[in-house]
């Protein structure tokens, strides 16, 4: 039997293209490490704010609340069990760990497309917030109504790749 594969959402599609810019990658990891961050909301937030909607805390806890379980016992545990296998303990040297570590990372990644799908399909996009057009300060507004969320602060040195990727974005399209 073989089983098809949904086309891919406008939301994936986005995330491949705003996550491939210089500087994203690395400012993503670091809100993930140091703040809590949900990459996935993260750039959900980017996607909403691109396609005009303006959030409210309320929005993204409805998201982080959709999605924990998800990312608490698959996302995150996938994403240890490639962190750890990138330094196997000593009875492993020699042993093709590396090849296992890649199928990980690519389950890894399969886990972070579902997430993104299930994000994409709680509603749809005219429901999150109200219609606003897209600034760089709207984008901005969404991700701090997700870092009110999580009670932190993004340090603007992590924002602004994100922000630029937007906005270089729209040279590209």
């Amino acid at each position: 039997m073989c089983e098809r594969m949904a086309p891919a959402s406008p939301f994936w599609t986005f995330s491949l293209q705003i996550y491939g810019r210089p500087g994203v990658p690395a400012a993503c990891v670091r809100l993930q490490d140091q703040c809590g961050v949900d990459v996935n909301i993260l750039l959900f937030c980017l996607f909403l704010a691109r396609n005009g909607r303006a959030l409210m805390q309320e929005d993204v806890q409805v998201m982080d609340s959709q999605m924990r379980d998800w990312r608490l016992n698959g996302v995150i545990k996938l994403r240890e069990a490639r962190r750890f296998l990138k330094e196997p303990p000593e009875a492993f040297k020699g042993l093709d760990v590396h090849a296992f570590r890649e199928r990980v990372k690519a389950i890894e990644l399969e886990a972070e497309r579902l997430q993104q799908e299930g994000l994409f399909a709680l509603r749809p996009l005219n429901d999150w917030g109200k219609a606003c057009p897209y600034s760089s300060q709207l984008a901005l507004d969404d991700m701090s109504a997700y870092a009110k969320c999580l009670g932190v602060n993004f340090p603007a040195p992590d924002v602004e790749p994100l922000v630029g990727a937007l906005d270089n974005n729209d040279q590209q399209t």
